[in-house]
């Protein structure tokens, strides 16, 4: 049991309001259902919260509608200026999922400067010393807390050489030696993986290389159960400082509520900063606010299969959503069967972003296309080296498939100074459409570039133009019932089925929805006679249209039309490509013939129901 003589205070930052949104549901929730309480926390006396950054930096403009630095001002506002507001950034990535030139990441540390933040906790997920170090240096020229992280993560699989506390103590020992103001060090398990002993041994290692005074902060998530204990042995071993939450944006895949960590701790001689009594109010706000938020019991009930498949919880969150709005949460478990293959396969990087959702994306593939026979872009490019160096090398084979599906050779350089250029672009698509051009417009359009993805399905450019696309996870109301009319008097001869009828319907099993067309015949035994065929028209003179449709069962987006009225095609073809899971799936034509109609345009929601188009044989 822990325990010191000497008491001693524990700082909290108070995650519900960014890590607890996203991890229980992608971030998806409106500002202004937060502001109230926000207002209760800052008046109960909290002084450090988690507020942007990560997927929350993103989520705002991606899916409801609002501009994520008029967010960060209003949360700013609601909070006072003395309060601390920290992001989350992910190291040669940003707040983006691809790597960044550093003129970019420039820009992002002023833009989240001067929209209210004064920390800035920044990964690796490579654990890339070089790449910390590099991407650490804007974040201090803004006049940011510079918050390094050593990325904590639980093997699926056995190996001594990484994941171990000699290898994380290595890691911050290596970024000491470096030019590098460092202002705290945190300790980040983002899946929750990470045992109590290697926590303890790994804080207490890390403890006695920092200089006096520097914080040492741990974060973890309760995925499996765990993070009160593992929280209990970094608090042990010298952290002095961890994150926490409060119902309904606690546990599960978040962080522990403020009130389970001020019990654990009764007798200890340890103590928070922040005030367990002032929960209940704040909760109880968080829930009216969310009230119309419906949750995904897969995200807010504890896992422990977790342990062999080391993903964030604000990673589960969000894929739990895509997949089952596409229709195919069926294949989670497989997907994570998948998992110890893919991390082993790649080099062991730890599973924050974008290091979960390129493990993700990949064990998904194998599991739709078969191992390897399909690469993902963010996986392959990771095991060449284009993010950096992974912790141990990746498996040959695969690094061969990689770089011949990709068309790109291995790499062991700077990966900023391999990055595409992202502001350029950015600058151009804003004056090709008369937007005011700012640094705010220009990074929410060049954080939101995906190569290959046409412009105008750019989120900043949607935001921009008042065509936002809104996803938000809100319950469906319930339809008034009507009262029934008298049921109208029997005709004299009821009529009866003289030909197959169809129509569809769509069910719902297990959340899941599924559509299905339904043909209904004449009643048994009767005798009806065939009608009579039409004539035939020259349009139909080639075979009927045979239909083409997306992959996937749920909702979709359409990405990419790659025909047009009267291209011929050949089976087997791609001729479309639709958006899932943050990925682009392409669509083959299932006949030979001529495309007859383009049924669809750019940006459409489509299920597998609808087609995109139509080949006539």
């Amino acid at each position: 049991m822990i325990y010191t003589a000497k008491p001693k205070t524990i700082r909290v930052m108070f995650t519900p309001f960014r890590d607890g949104l996203q991890s229980l549901f992608g971030g998806k929730a409106r500002t202004d259902d937060l502001i109230p309480s926000l207002e209760a926390s800052a008046a109960a006396g909290i002084r450090h919260f988690e507020f942007g950054g990560g997927a929350r930096y993103q989520a705002p403009y991606f899916y409801c509608g609002e501009d994520p630095f008029e967010c960060m001002d209003k949360i700013r506002a609601a909070v006072g200026p003395e309060a601390d507001l920290q992001i989350l950034t992910r190291s040669v990535s940003g707040v983006t999922l691809t790597t960044q030139r550093l003129e970019a990441l420039s820009l992002q540390a002023r833009m989240m400067a001067k929209h209210g933040t004064t920390w800035d906790r920044n990964f690796d997920y490579m654990n890339d010393v070089d790449n910390l170090v590099a991407t650490g240096k804007p974040i201090i020229e803004a006049g940011m807390h510079h918050q390094v992280v050593v990325a904590l993560m639980g093997l699926p699989f056995q190996s001594n050489k990484v994941h171990t506390p000699a290898f994380y103590i290595d890691v911050v020992r290596r970024l000491l030696e470096r030019d590098i103001r460092v202002d705290s060090i945190c300790m980040k398990d983002a899946s929750g993986t990470t045992d109590p002993k290697t926590v303890y041994e790994t804080a207490k290692g890390i403890r006695k290389l920092l200089p006096e005074g520097t914080p040492l902060w741990f974060h973890t998530h309760d995925t499996a159960s765990m993070a009160v204990a593992c929280y209990m042995a970094a608090i042990e071993g010298g952290a002095d400082g961890i994150d926490l939450a409060v119902r309904p944006m606690a546990s599960g895949t978040s962080q522990p509520d403020v009130r389970s960590m001020w019990h654990a701790l009764k007798g200890t001689g340890y103590s928070l900063d922040v005030d367990h009594t002032k929960m209940d109010e704040i909760e109880s706000l968080l829930t009216e606010g969310l009230k119309d938020y419906k949750f995904n019991p897969v995200t807010t009930t504890p896992d422990a299969r977790v342990v062999n498949f080391p993903m964030p919880g604000g990673a589960i969150g969000p894929n739990v959503h895509m997949m089952d709005q596409a229709g195919i949460l069926d294949k989670y478990g497989d997907v994570l069967a998948e998992f110890p293959v893919v991390v082993e396969a790649g080099g062991a990087w730890t599973s924050v972003t974008p290091g979960s959702q390129q493990y993700w994306l990949q064990a998904f593939n194998n599991v739709l296309h078969g191992r390897w026979k399909k690469i993902e872009a963010g996986y392959g490019k990771a095991v060449l080296g284009y993010f950096g160096r992974p912790p141990l090398d990746p498996d040959p084979e695969v690094v061969k498939v990689a770089s011949e599906q990709l068309e790109m050779p291995p790499f062991d350089g700077d990966p900023l100074e391999a990055a595409p250029d992202s502001l350029g672009p950015a600058k151009k698509a804003l004056e090709e459409r008369n937007l005011p051009v700012t640094d705010e417009n220009i990074f929410l359009v060049a954080a939101a570039i995906v190569p290959g993805k046409d412009m105008e399905l750019n989120e900043g450019i949607r935001l921009l133009t008042g065509r936002p696309k809104i996803a938000l996870p809100i319950k469906e109301k319930e339809a008034p019932v009507e009262p029934k009319a008298a049921a109208p008097a029997p005709a004299a001869a009821p009529g009866v089925l003289t030909s197959p009828v169809t129509t569809e319907c769509e069910v719902v099993e297990g959340g899941v929805k599924r559509r299905f067309k339904i043909t209904v015949g004449p009643p048994g035994g009767a005798e009806v006679p065939a009608p009579a065929p039409a004539p035939a028209t020259p349009a139909a003179t080639g075979g009927e249209a045979v239909p083409v449709c997306s992959p996937f069962e749920g909702k979709v987006e359409v990405v990419e039309i790659k025909v047009k009225v009267g291209d011929p095609v050949t089976s087997g073809d791609v001729v479309a490509a639709v958006e899932a899971m943050k990925a682009k799936h392409d669509v083959k034509a299932p006949a030979t013939g001529k495309v007859a109609t383009v049924e669809v345009s750019l940006g459409a929601e489509v299920s597998g129901a609808d087609p995109l188009l139509t080949i006539r044989p």
